[in-house]
């Protein structure tokens, strides 16, 4: 049987393109050159706002000096707007900068439209744009709200056209409006993002926590126990009662086993792997390697239908994919780990998808890990899938196991 939900596969986030490496994060700084031409690219897409300006421009109906400094203040404005986006995307440049290019964009927009006529209103459009983009929090809708009505004054002073005002002063207002909703949109992704990683942090902690007060519960009985023997074994051999102390000795060496076995049952407990706490390490060996990973959210909940050794399973599952990312997955920039249910013949399967943008399988045989994450599978009634990535880019790993059936049956 088919997945109750649509499948959702790595590439359809929105986030990454065919390779991994041109894209980032909404809002996210860039790392390398590349990344900062595809945002330039993609900023210049709306440059066909310019051709009003230009179409005037190329009509003649302005002087020869006022042609040559409507075109030059035009290219002065379209570099502005460009290297506020390389200030707002480049962590070496302060923040504090991006407003020199705003302030110029802003006095050029309202000195062309004064002195070269309506056609030059559409510059307000990316003045309100980089308004919300600038200005910080509140503050970006006042800004909006300002240079919309500054439009608007110019717009009557100049005698523009009704229809004009219209057409340019409504996209003023809402791709302002569209842009503080994208930059608010941006800041909950980040404190998403960190509000995960510091779930996957606590996880980790509270199983070293757990661990922690199983053995200080452990041997701190078991070693009180051991030190009274000690002493009673020691007062017997003072007073000569060889049987007697033995008899302590013999519980001191019982004790002693048994604690032994438990504090190896508490630590064999502690490395029985988690999600939580794998992906709190995944995440830390994919920053070291320079590889970007993105995490389903819901690896972090509790699964009351997952049982104990699946949940185990899929741990070790996702530890031995990233570690075969970090050493064989030359070249990748980007891990994607997904989890999702789905049915098939014989039940409902938990299904953990780990993908890379990296060279791929190759025509390698698998390793001793892939091998030995075969059969932990296949021993909880699970199964493991390795292929290449959608389009031969990168390596999948899907390790599959089955549900515990719920409070109906079903």
């Amino acid at each position: 049987m088919q997945s109750t939900g649509p499948a959702r596969r790595p590439d359809q986030h929105g986030e990454d393109g065919p390779d991994g490496r041109w894209t980032t994060y909404p809002g996210a700084p860039v790392d390398t050159r590349r990344q900062l031409l595809v945002k330039l690219m993609w900023t210049s897409v709306w440059a066909f706002y310019l051709l009003y300006p230009v179409q005037d421009l190329a009509t003649g109906q302005h002087t020869t000096a006022g042609t040559v400094a409507g075109a030059a203040l035009l290219v002065v404005f379209l570099a502005a707007y460009m290297s506020l986006v390389v200030i707002r995307n480049t962590r070496r440049i302060g923040s504090s900068r991006q407003y020199l290019p705003f302030a110029l964009i802003l006095g050029i927009a309202v000195g062309t439209s004064i002195g070269l006529g309506e056609a030059w209103l559409t510059l307000f459009t990316y003045t309100s744009v980089c308004a919300a983009l600038v200005l910080p929090g509140r503050k970006a809708l006042v800004g909006v709200g300002a240079v919309t009505a500054v439009f608007a004054l110019i717009g009557f002073a100049t005698g523009a056209e009704h229809t004009t005002l219209v057409a340019v002063g409504l996209p003023c207002l809402l791709a302002g409006f569209a842009m503080y909703g994208m930059q608010r949109l941006v800041a909950t992704m980040r404190e998403l993002r960190e509000a995960r990683t510091a779930v996957a942090h606590l996880a980790a902690s509270e199983e070293r926590l757990r661990l922690a007060r199983d053995l200080h519960d452990l041997l701190g009985h078991s070693l009180s126990l051991i030190a009274i023997k000690s002493e009673l074994a020691g007062r017997f051999m003072d007073a000569e009662k060889a049987a007697e102390a033995r008899a302590q000795v013999a519980d001191i060496e019982q004790v002693a086993r048994q604690s032994l076995t438990d504090v190896r049952e508490a630590v064999s407990g502690f490395r029985r792997p988690t999600l939580p706490v794998e992906l709190a390490a995944a995440r830390t060996a994919l920053s070291a390697s320079q590889i970007e990973l993105d995490a389903d959210p819901r690896l972090a909940d509790e699964r009351p239908d997952l049982g104990t050794e699946e949940t185990g399973a899929l741990a070790w599952a996702l530890r031995e994919a990233v570690t075969n990312v970090v050493r064989h997955g030359v070249g990748a920039t980007r891990c994607t780990v997904h989890l999702d249910e789905t049915w098939e013949d014989d039940g409902r399967y938990a299904v953990l998808e780990i993908v890379d943008n990296g060279p791929g399988p190759g025509k390698a045989l698998p390793g001793n890990g892939l091998s030995g994450l075969r059969e932990r599978l296949e021993q909880v009634g699970g199964r493991l899938d390795t292929g290449p990535a959608n389009r031969g880019k990168g390596f999948r790993l899907r390790a599959l196991v089955p549900l515990r059936p719920g409070p109906s049956g079903e």
